[in-house]
């Protein structure tokens, strides 16, 4: 019986398969967490995502902003970008069965000292809260008015946190911070621009990682296939798991019990 965490998927079904088969897991035993970003950018979005939910509870996946970015094209008013691989998915038979699923997700899974999200959490914020925030947005999508809320989901602003937020820029805010963030001050601001390797870091931000915490909690995390699954100078407890298989990289799954990485080559070379 075996608990493992997955990068990002980002459409790569051959690889997903292939990455469970070298795992021999077995969903009446074992358990996955999947870290977000099931979708978009690979050729299989709709075969991973078909996949991830026929797993039923034997999986746990988090929101990531590519999934976002399908709920809000789908029931937002948002438009397609170039590089989207996302029609599949809009066009499938099933779609609105899967959209559903999609959007119950929640922004985060915390269990036995360990917390997963997407892109990480602001180090002022304590798991506890990082849960009941989550929650916030979940109620919000779960809501009547979850088109409206998708509507206007998707900005910059606010960039930093307060506790005294409210109404959209709160949720945004906290979406952002989940699911996009990578580098910010000492204040928690939030950089939106820089998306490489830590030397793209602007000038007084670090990666959200290199500032301390006061726990010891064990951070899962995706959304940054730069840093090659690699977190140097962090100052928490934290596992890096997007290793870049849309991009010709890896796809990784971290056992956590032992702590031992898998993985498998990716079969995307055209995007390196």
């Amino acid at each position: 019986m075996s608990t493992y965490a997955i990068g990002d998927l980002h459409g790569c079904h051959a690889e997903f398969v292939a990455l469970l088969e070298k795992l021999s897991f077995n969903p009446t035993r074992d358990t996955l967490w999947l870290v977000g970003d099931l979708i978009n950018r690979g050729p299989g979005s709709l075969a991973c995502l078909r996949e991830v939910r026929a797993l039923g509870s034997s999986a746990r996946s988090v929101l990531g902003n590519h999934d976002f970015h399908l709920l809000v094209v789908a029931r937002g008013g948002g438009k397609l970008k170039k590089n989207d691989t996302l029609s599949d998915i809009l066009g499938a038979p099933d779609r609105e069965v899967l959209l559903d699923w999609l959007q119950s997700q929640p922004l985060s899974v915390f269990e036995n000292s360990t917390l997963m999200t997407h892109a990480g959490l602001l180090p002022q914020w304590s798991v506890a809260q990082t849960v009941s925030l989550g929650r916030e947005v979940q109620a919000s999508l779960s809501s009547e008015a979850s088109g409206e809320f998708l509507t206007q989901l998707f900005g910059n602003q606010p960039d930093s946190w307060h506790d005294d937020l409210d109404g959209m820029d709160r949720l945004r805010l906290i979406v952002n911070v989940l699911t996009r963030m990578r580098f910010i001050d000492s204040q928690g601001r939030l950089d939106f621009a820089a998306k490489e390797g830590l030397d793209s870091a602007p000038s007084g931000f670090l990666p959200w990682f290199q500032y301390p915490r006061d726990d010891n909690t064990r951070l899962l995390f995706g959304h940054w296939a730069a840093l090659e699954g690699r977190t140097p100078q962090a100052r928490v407890l934290v596992e890096a798991l997007d290793t870049g298989c849309v991009w010709g990289g890896r796809l990784t799954a971290l056992n956590l019990d032992s702590g031992e990485r898998t993985s498998v080559a990716s079969q995307q070379r055209s995007r390196q």
